[in-house]
């Protein structure tokens, strides 16, 4: 073997090219030592001929990853030989092919810096930590950059964080670097190895629970920001990462209670500021929550979030010409921000003008868009061309905003299939028939569980237009027991729901007793309260175990129009089933067969609505449901639209509004699109629901 080429005779079985100059794919070794050495030699200041090495290794046939590596060692290369403008092209490669590639965008600061083009230089380090807020070189780079234009505030700010990053363990900086690069089993480990030898670092219980929240194990991020707190209240990091956990879990109450302590400690901090009003804004409080946000207007440096906020809150309050304003100033605050544009999609009842349609096209297409940008871009551009009734266009931004959403989540249909295969095995007709009557036994709560999109909006709204019934939001609370009972992560096997066959007799009471207490806070006055997160499908055996008395409505529809309906839909967090119509359809038919394992073990104790027929004939599914709740009926149940409560869900304008009938099949326009859905769904599933939706 040549050491000056790198080739090498190739493996038994693997391909090779008939072109002299390439490598064989089998060469892995070969490939990682002659980038090895290219990286001595742009250590040695060799730079040529790190680049000629470089050059040669990229006309091989390279492993993805290792031509990436490669390429930006060249980019590097290039810029410490004095060529800038050859380094820059190099990194455009790249960070258009890996927008999220952190580093690219640091050495793309560090080449403008060279050209003295120190605005887009500054733009580059800003992008670069956005993606890693690890990268100490660019916290260095943008502190000096501030220092030479005199912005003292800015240079300062930079500099605690270059102090910081300096002062802490090359443990937990490598773990912070892994965490970025999305490495998070292998930042995990590296966290666990250091808390083993520092069981009390704060620092490295911080880094551990953003791992777990990354890897959405928020039960666990939780404890150990609450550890954390606990061992050094004075932590202003920690507190600050328990604040947002607690209110990404919806514990908004305690949410509260830390930004209060928070701000008290740094008032002239725009961020507490700005979390409190989230924490308000969650606990329904959202006239106060906007007087924060107006205030923050004047302090925060991403005003264009903050429009958004506003918009938020003006649409859950039903302020229709307030939100659009918002949003609209959120997009003049920063004309690339995708949430702006998905958001006034998002209110269903907006048209976009030409000018707002061309501009989301224009921005979409560039490839200097973010990609979290460019995601909401796309929605918003599939609902601008299905406004337009140009149905493939539409398609075909809906399809590429919900795969790059999906390559983010990364979505596995089995484990939905593994919760509920665990479900039906546990949770038996024996189960409730020996421990069915020891929960609490409160009537309050009423559960609307389904799918997203189904029309669960439509029936709180109508129910809680009822006098007696209060409507709140989607609740966490259920969810969070359940994970509590499933245990820590890392155990082989989920303790639920085995373990509802096994707890002691006092904890179905006690757990009833702690929802009705903890979701209090969400209430008004009224005797019954509805909780409408759908996921809740999941634990209807739970909720029946700890509030034997709840209600309990299935809100369904036609599955072609509720599946396609979530594919079209942005969501906040937690519905990562959505973005892919095989694994859309796969939930759908796990959703279904749940549902028929509990009419089967708790016959009686679940009442089906379809949509279809709450279109069809309001009066009569609203007496129904009034009837399986117990409350009298009352003629405000069909005026529901004229009710001016606080909706916090996309549908938000459409239930303001009566019934309407347009949406049922609006899937129809798709249909060829559809095959893959209609596939995963199978004939079974299918075939229950006849033409007009309703279900046999």
């Amino acid at each position: 073997m040549s050491s000056r080429t790198g080739r090498a005779a190739p493996a038994s079985g693997c391909r090779t090219t008939s072109d002299a100059g390439h490598v064989s794919v089998g060469d892995g070794e070969t490939f990682e030592k002659r980038l090895a050495e290219s990286r001595r030699l742009i250590s040695d200041a060799r730079f040529a001929d790190a680049i000629e090495v470089l050059d040669e290794l990229l006309t091989s046939e390279l492993p993805a990853s290792l031509a990436l590596e490669a390429r930006y060692a060249k980019a590097v290369a290039l810029r410490y030989a004095g060529q800038p403008v050859a380094a820059l092209d190099v990194l455009t490669e790249i960070t258009t092919a890996h927008p999220a590639h952190s580093r690219a965008f640091q050495e793309r600061g560090h080449a403008l810096v060279a050209l003295d083009r120190t605005a887009d230089a500054a733009a580059a380090y800003g992008k670069a930590l956005a993606l890693n807020p690890g990268l100490l070189a660019s916290w260095k780079a943008i502190q000096a950059l501030h220092e030479q234009h005199g912005n003292s505030r800015e240079a300062t700010l930079a500099g605690e964080q270059v102090e910081y990053l300096t002062a802490l363990p090359p443990d937990l900086r490598g773990a912070i670097d892994l965490l970025h690069e999305g490495k998070l089993y292998k930042a995990e480990q590296v966290c666990r190895r250091y808390l083993r030898a520092h069981p009390r670092d704060i620092e490295g219980m911080r880094l551990l629970a953003e791992v777990g929240s990354q890897l959405r194990v928020l039960d666990d991020a939780e404890f150990l920001l609450e550890s954390c707190v606990a061992l050094d209240p004075e932590h202003v990091r920690a507190r600050s990462d328990y604040l947002a956990i607690l209110n990404r879990k919806g514990k908004f109450a305690k949410a509260y209670e830390q930004a209060k302590t928070l701000y008290a400690g740094q008032p002239s901090n725009p961020v507490f500021r700005l979390a409190m009003a989230n924490a308000l804004n969650g606990l329904g409080r959202t006239e106060e929550a906007l007087a924060i946000y107006g205030d923050c207007l004047t302090t925060v440096p991403n005003k264009a979030g903050v429009h958004v906020l506003i918009g938020h809150a003006r649409k859950t309050l039903g302020d229709v010409a307030g939100a659009v304003e918002a949003y609209r100033s959120a997009y003049a605050a920063r004309p690339d921000y995708g949430d702006a544009f998905w958001s006034l999609a998002n209110m269903k009842t907006y048209a976009f003008t030409d000018k707002e349609f061309g501009q989301i096209k224009r921005l979409e297409s560039d490839e200097g868009t973010d990609v979290d940008d460019r995601i909401h871009l796309c929605f918003a551009a599939g609902k601008a061309f299905e406004d337009r009734s140009e149905f493939d266009e539409s398609f075909e931004f809906y399809a590429r905003g919900n795969l790059l959403k999906h390559q983010q989540l990364g979505y596995d249909p089995s484990v939905t299939t593994a919760m509920v295969d665990a479900q039906i095995e546990h949770c038996t007709r024996e189960l409730f028939e020996q421990r069915g009557n020891l929960g609490c036994q409160s009537p309050d709560p009423i559960f609307i569980v389904g799918l997203p999109r189904a029309g669960s909006t439509l029936l709180e709204q109508i129910l809680a237009s009822h006098p007696d019934v209060d409507g709140t939001m989607e609740l966490h609370e259920i969810l969070g027991l359940a994970q509590r009972l499933r245990g820590r992560a890392g155990a082989k096997e989920s303790r639920y729901p085995r373990i509802l066959a096994e707890l002691d007799d006092e904890y179905f009471a006690k757990f009833g007793e702690q929802f009705i207490e903890t979701t209090r806070v969400y209430r008004g006055d009224a005797p019954r309260f509805i909780d409408k997160m759908p996921n809740n499908f999941l634990h209807i055996g739970l909720i029946l175990l700890i509030l034997p008395n709840a209600k309990i409505i299935d809100a369904r529809r036609h599955p072609m129009a509720c599946c396609f309906s979530g594919f079209k839909q942005l969501f906040g967090e937690g519905q990562d089933f959505s973005y892919d119509l095989t694994s859309v359809g796969c939930y759908y038919r796990d959703y279904v067969r749940l549902m028929d394992h509990w009419d089967a073990v708790v016959p009686g104790r679940i009442l089906r609505v379809m949509h279809e027929d709450v279109v069809a004939d309001l009066e009569t599914q609203v007496r129904r449901m009034l009837e399986f709740c117990e409350l009298p009926f009352d003629p405000a149940c069909l005026a529901f639209h004229q009710n001016r409560r606080k909706v916090r869900t996309p549908s938000a304008e459409q239930v303001r509004q009566p019934i309407y009938r347009t949406g049922l099949e609006q899937w129809r326009h798709y249909d060829a699109q559809l095959e893959p859905l209609k596939a995963a769904l199978g004939d079974a599933v299918l075939a229950r629901y006849p033409i007009d939706g309703r279900a046999r």
